[in-house]
């Protein structure tokens, strides 16, 4: 008698939550894609600037040796 009411048992724990799950689905409306894609963020400045930029080579002093390392500076500058 046991082992039938455990087997009982184990069938409708099993079985409920997918009987469950299928009513829920149907219930719900399915999921519409995105309106728009994420854009890229653009920077434009204000006419008449551009970028002055100045550039040079330091030396580093490293654990290998010492090294000539490309640097560089810009800003916007009025045109």
């Amino acid at each position: 008698m046991a082992l039938r009411l455990f087997l009982l048992t184990s069938a409708l724990f099993v079985l409920t939550p997918v009987g469950a799950g299928l009513q829920v689905a149907a219930q719900t409306p399915p999921a519409s894609p995105p309106r728009h894609a994420r854009h890229r963020i653009e920077i434009n400045p204000r006419p008449l600037l551009y970028r002055r930029c100045v550039d040079w080579y330091e030396l580093q002093h490293r654990l290998s040796g010492t090294v000539l390392y490309p640097q560089m500076r810009c800003w916007w500058v009025r045109g």
